[in-house]
């Protein structure tokens, strides 16, 4: 009993552990189709039309955009060969234990039916009860042979239940290999292509080291506008919370200067805010196809270093014509021009506000009720980068939230 306990034990183990590998390389694979969607989008954006007019340093960062995600997507790809290699590893090892079970188990069944065929006739089962000493010792005996006939069953039920497994995990090989083989084969092809793109790089990058100065220049100017920007958006949020809490309180008490950077929310207000922290890295993105080429917070600038960029927002290039969407139920609280931003359009949600700049062609206007990827407007052409350019922003109150952590797979 115990040794067909251990078998069902092992089994069980062995199963778990199929699932935690199906599971794992279903985590993998999944990544792995998110970069190179990842990959298309930065394709269909930024490389769509190669006679297109850009800025040396826009051209710089759009190479950079693509090795990025070439890079990680080499990485992925690796992930997942040395995955199955652990896997087909780990395969061998159980075939070994599983052939040494099975031979163990198979001459143990060939001794039971040898033994079991030299007293195989009715004559000699008859004679081994008749020869009992008393009634309880043929009782045993009768007990004694069923007991027998049952254990021969288990052991040919086990024998074939390894035999089944055996060849489960040979025919899991087979695919392994063969999927391995493609992994390895796909990272080729992409490493061929990165190097292809490091050296289009490293030649743009030389050009721009020849006049650094200028594209220096033209680096801080582009970070001045942005920051410009910036604090014209959150100006513009301070002033929308004070205007909104006007003749208002803030738990119940008149709004005070440690307050006026807080919503004071009704009930439903407070609900729809509750839903969109509920939401929270779920949110659509604010176009259907774009790109994320200026994150949120300090970064180093990839063609120089020592020079770095701040946003507030994040900045997202998408397609000509491509149109700006809510990516929650909310309010349109305020639609402003701002130069060089064409217009803004601000979106309360409870106490969290979304911020779409550089549009044209709006559809909305303030006080309009919007939903979950309701058109806003047109996405504007940026004269500087030759992109058309959206700066998306996340607000809580009156402070920043980085986009990328509210917005699926930002």
């Amino acid at each position: 009993m115990s040794k067909h306990i251990y078998i069902v034990f092992f089994l069980f183990l062995l199963a778990a552990q199929g699932f935690a590998q199906v599971d794992k390389q279903k985590n993998l694979e999944r990544k792995r189709q998110s970069i190179l969607n990842e990959i298309k989008q930065i394709e269909v954006v930024l490389f769509k039309t190669r006679g297109e007019k850009k800025s040396l340093l826009t051209e710089v960062e759009d190479i950079d955009q693509r090795i990025s995600a070439r890079q990680n997507l080499i990485k992925v790809t690796n992930q997942q060969a040395n995955y199955l290699s652990r896997t087909i590893n780990n395969n061998l090892a159980q075939m070994e234990q599983l052939r040494e079970e099975l031979r163990a188990l198979k001459k143990d069944y060939a001794a039971m039916i040898n033994k079991s065929y030299k007293s195989k006739s009715q004559q000699s089962r008859v004679l081994f009860l008749l020869s009992s000493e008393s009634f309880l010792q043929a009782y045993k005996r009768i007990q004694y042979m069923k007991q027998y006939t049952e254990y021969r069953k288990k052991q040919g039920v086990t024998i074939r239940e390894k035999s089944d497994k055996l060849m489960t995990i040979n025919t899991d090989l087979i695919a392994q290999r063969k999927q391995k083989d493609v992994l390895i084969s796909e990272n080729k092809k992409e490493k061929k292509k990165l190097e292809a793109e490091r050296k289009s790089q490293e030649s743009l990058v030389a050009t721009l080291k020849k006049d650094e100065g200028k594209f220096a220049s033209q680096i801080k100017k582009k970070q001045r506008e942005a920051s410009k920007l910036d604090k014209e958006i959150d100006d513009l949020i301070k002033a929308a919370i004070a205007k909104a809490n006007k003749g208002t309180s803030v738990k119940g008490n008149t709004v005070s200067t440690a307050s006026r950077d807080l919503f004071s929310m009704t009930p439903e207000a407070r609900e729809l805010a509750n839903s969109f922290t509920s939401n929270k890295g779920k949110l659509p993105w604010p176009v259907e196809q774009g790109v994320v080429v200026g994150k949120f917070g300090t970064h180093k600038v990839p063609s120089n270093p020592n020079l770095t960029r701040s946003n507030s927002g994040v900045e997202i290039a998408t397609q000509e014509d491509a149109i700006a969407r809510a990516v929650f139920n909310g309010e349109v609280m305020e639609v402003q021009q701002i130069k060089g931003s064409n217009k803004v359009v601000m979106i309360r949600h409870g106490n969290y506000i979304s911020i779409y700049s550089n549009l044209s062609g709006l559809k909305v206007k303030k006080g309009d009720k919007v939903t979950t990827k309701q058109p806003l407007g047109t996405v504007s052409k940026n004269a500087a980068s030759g992109r058309f350019l959206m700066k998306f922003y996340v607000y809580k109150d009156g402070s920043k939230l980085n986009p990328a952590d509210w917005i699926f797979r930002m």
